[in-house]
Protein backbone atom coordinates (compact mmCIF):
# COMPACT_ATOMS: atom_id res chain seq x y z
CA UNK A 1 0.00 0.00 0.00
CA UNK A 2 2.81 2.44 0.85
CA UNK A 3 4.43 1.83 -2.53
CA UNK A 4 1.12 2.56 -4.28
CA UNK A 5 0.69 5.78 -2.30
CA UNK A 6 4.20 6.91 -3.18
CA UNK A 7 3.63 6.17 -6.88
CA UNK A 8 0.35 8.09 -6.93
CA UNK A 9 1.89 10.96 -4.95
CA UNK A 10 4.88 11.18 -7.28
CA UNK A 11 2.67 11.22 -10.36
CA UNK A 12 0.35 13.72 -8.68
CA UNK A 13 3.27 16.05 -7.95
CA UNK A 14 4.32 16.10 -11.60
CA UNK A 15 0.73 16.40 -12.81
CA UNK A 16 0.08 19.36 -10.53
CA UNK A 17 3.28 21.08 -11.60
CA UNK A 18 2.38 20.46 -15.26
CA UNK A 19 -1.12 21.89 -14.69
CA UNK A 20 0.33 25.05 -13.16
CA UNK A 21 2.93 25.41 -15.93
CA UNK A 22 0.41 24.93 -18.74
CA UNK A 23 -2.13 27.32 -17.21
CA UNK A 24 0.60 29.89 -16.61
CA UNK A 25 1.97 29.60 -20.16
CA UNK A 26 -1.46 29.79 -21.77
CA UNK A 27 -2.32 32.82 -19.61
CA UNK A 28 0.85 34.56 -20.77
CA UNK A 29 0.20 33.76 -24.44
CA UNK A 30 -3.54 34.43 -24.68
CA UNK A 31 -5.60 37.11 -23.01
CA UNK A 32 -9.24 36.04 -22.77
CA UNK A 33 -12.05 35.84 -20.23
CA UNK A 34 -12.64 32.21 -21.27
CA UNK A 35 -10.66 29.89 -18.94
CA UNK A 36 -8.63 28.57 -21.86
CA UNK A 37 -5.78 27.16 -19.77
CA UNK A 38 -8.09 25.04 -17.62
CA UNK A 39 -10.10 23.99 -20.67
CA UNK A 40 -6.98 22.85 -22.52
CA UNK A 41 -5.72 21.03 -19.43
CA UNK A 42 -9.05 19.23 -18.99
CA UNK A 43 -9.32 18.08 -22.59
CA UNK A 44 -5.63 17.11 -22.74
CA UNK A 45 -6.02 15.15 -19.51
CA UNK A 46 -9.03 13.33 -20.95
CA UNK A 47 -7.04 12.40 -24.05
CA UNK A 48 -4.03 11.27 -22.01
CA UNK A 49 -6.06 9.11 -19.64
CA UNK A 50 -7.92 7.63 -22.61
CA UNK A 51 -4.63 6.71 -24.27
CA UNK A 52 -3.32 5.21 -21.05
CA UNK A 53 -6.51 3.24 -20.45
CA UNK A 54 -6.41 1.83 -23.97
CA UNK A 55 -2.75 0.87 -23.65
CA UNK A 56 -3.04 -0.66 -20.20
CA UNK A 57 -6.23 -2.58 -21.03
CA UNK A 58 -4.48 -4.16 -24.00
CA UNK A 59 -1.64 -5.22 -21.74
CA UNK A 60 -4.02 -6.39 -19.00
CA UNK A 61 -2.20 -4.53 -16.23
CA UNK A 62 -4.50 -1.62 -15.36
CA UNK A 63 -3.39 -1.65 -11.71
CA UNK A 64 0.34 -1.73 -12.34
CA UNK A 65 2.80 0.74 -10.89
CA UNK A 66 2.93 2.53 -14.23
CA UNK A 67 -0.88 2.96 -14.20
CA UNK A 68 -0.75 4.34 -10.66
CA UNK A 69 1.96 6.89 -11.43
CA UNK A 70 0.69 7.94 -14.89
CA UNK A 71 -3.11 7.69 -14.79
CA UNK A 72 -4.06 7.92 -11.13
CA UNK A 73 -1.17 10.17 -10.13
CA UNK A 74 -0.19 12.34 -13.09
CA UNK A 75 -3.63 12.65 -14.68
CA UNK A 76 -5.25 13.02 -11.26
CA UNK A 77 -2.86 15.85 -10.40
CA UNK A 78 -3.14 17.36 -13.86
CA UNK A 79 -6.94 17.27 -13.83
CA UNK A 80 -9.56 15.26 -11.98
CA UNK A 81 -11.80 15.94 -14.96
CA UNK A 82 -9.94 13.19 -16.80
CA UNK A 83 -10.98 10.61 -14.18
CA UNK A 84 -14.55 11.92 -14.35
CA UNK A 85 -14.55 11.52 -18.14
CA UNK A 86 -13.10 8.00 -17.97
CA UNK A 87 -15.66 6.91 -15.37
CA UNK A 88 -18.48 8.16 -17.58
CA UNK A 89 -17.10 6.52 -20.71
CA UNK A 90 -16.73 3.27 -18.75
CA UNK A 91 -20.33 3.51 -17.52
CA UNK A 92 -21.53 4.12 -21.10
CA UNK A 93 -19.46 1.22 -22.46
CA UNK A 94 -21.04 -1.02 -19.80
CA UNK A 95 -24.43 0.32 -20.95
CA UNK A 96 -25.21 2.05 -17.66
CA UNK A 97 -26.48 5.03 -19.66
CA UNK A 98 -28.85 6.35 -17.01
CA UNK A 99 -26.15 6.17 -14.36
CA UNK A 100 -23.71 8.04 -16.61
CA UNK A 101 -26.23 10.77 -17.37
CA UNK A 102 -27.18 11.10 -13.70
CA UNK A 103 -23.53 11.17 -12.62
CA UNK A 104 -22.68 13.85 -15.20
CA UNK A 105 -25.69 16.04 -14.49
CA UNK A 106 -25.41 15.71 -10.72
CA UNK A 107 -21.66 16.39 -10.74
CA UNK A 108 -22.01 19.54 -12.83
CA UNK A 109 -25.14 20.97 -11.23
CA UNK A 110 -24.34 20.08 -7.61
CA UNK A 111 -20.68 21.00 -8.08
CA UNK A 112 -21.58 24.46 -9.36
CA UNK A 113 -24.18 24.99 -6.63
CA UNK A 114 -21.81 23.93 -3.86
CA UNK A 115 -19.02 26.08 -5.26
CA UNK A 116 -21.41 29.04 -5.26
CA UNK A 117 -22.53 28.17 -1.70
CA UNK A 118 -18.94 27.99 -0.52
CA UNK A 119 -18.21 31.40 -1.99
CA UNK A 120 -21.41 32.83 -0.51
CA UNK A 121 -20.64 31.44 2.93
CA UNK A 122 -17.18 32.94 2.97
CA UNK A 123 -18.04 36.32 1.44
Amino acid sequence: MLKSLLLVGTGGFFGSVARYAVAYAVGKMVSTTFPLGTFLINIAGCFIIGLLYGLFQKEGNAQSGAWLILATGFCGGFTTFSAFALENVTLLRQQFNTTAILYTAASVVIGLLLCKLGITLTS
